[in-house]
């Protein structure tokens, strides 16, 4: 596939500038921060990209928590789209997506775009900071709200429910790979900061997904992705999980550079913990 990444070079320019701020590109600002909710949309007022747009995690990219489900649903399909449509966004309009934190909520951005049909979605490399370091310009007005003409199709096939992962994990579905993408004393059991249970789903591999990124928040290069999920077994179906299904979109975003289809248990950690008889494997 082509890359989904785009970078910023060191001539301070990013590739097709000129064309990256045309009309015909909407920007979506999308840090976030879940210890401080209302972090990101303040950074977002102190400056961000000319024109783009502030989507945030818990408004834009999830709906309301409920019972089970996980802490951070995937939005509604129409409230999704109502978002975008007043972004501008159309069926031709390239959609660049950015964050501060190694992709973190930027890929979820990303994944969910393109789950709900739309197509040319690209991830600044490195962020924010990539777009400072290289002195390109800033703004602190936001855009006046337009009337786009997004309309959503699912693509309902990119997702597994709880039964799915429940035969996964029971070892009933012999088809498929577990891939948890929290760090390792979370998916160890060792720690636990945020959901009631540590450890993780029976059979399920770990694949930090900080690990996507370097030092400098940038993207490790195509070999490394290759390299990355070569040990996974090419005849299984890939299925990731995290901790309520954000952070889980940059695995599946290295799964893409490397080539590999994978799919998404949204629910993640954080529903499959809300089960009190569901089992929990830890390292202890």
């Amino acid at each position: 596939m082509q890359s989904p990444l785009l970078t910023v070079n060191e001539s301070g320019s990013v590739i097709k500038l000129e064309e990256l701020l045309s009309s015909n590109t909407v920007i979506l600002d999308c840090r976030f921060s879940l210890a401080d909710p209302s972090l990101g949309e303040k950074q977002y007022r102190q400056g961000h990209i000319p024109g783009a747009y502030y989507f945030s995690l818990n408004r834009h990219l999830s709906s309301p928590v409920a019972e089970h489900g996980g802490r951070h649903p995937l939005p509604a399909a129409e409230q999704f789209a109502h978002d975008l449509r007043a972004t501008g966004i159309t069926p031709n309009s390239t959609v660049l997506v950015y964050d501060d934190s190694k992709f973190g909520f930027a890929a979820r951005a990303w994944w969910l775009l393109r789950y709900f049909g739309h197509k040319d979605v690209k991830i600044l490399n490195g962020g924010f900071s990539a777009w400072l370091s290289a002195s390109l310009p800033i703004d602190s007005h936001e855009p006046l709200v337009q009337q786009g003409s997004f309309e959503p199709l699912k693509h309902s096939h990119w997702t597994v429910d709880i039964q799915q992962v429940k035969n996964i994990a029971a070892g009933l579905d012999k088809s498929s790979v577990l891939i948890d993408s929290r760090e390792e004393k979370r998916f160890q059991g060792l720690e636990e900061p945020i959901d009631p249970k540590a450890g993780h789903i029976p059979g399920a591999l770990n694949f930090p997904w900080q690990q996507v990124s370097d030092e400098r928040d940038q993207a490790l290069s195509r070999l490394a992705h290759i390299q990355r999920w070569e040990d996974l077994p090419s005849d299984k179906e890939v299925v990731v999980y995290c901790g309520s299904g954000v952070t889980a979109c940059v695995n599946l975003l290295s799964l893409a550079i490397a080539g590999r289809e994978a799919k998404l248990y949204p629910g993640s950690w954080s529903d499959w913990c809300s089960y009190d008889t569901l089992p929990v494997e830890t390292s202890l």
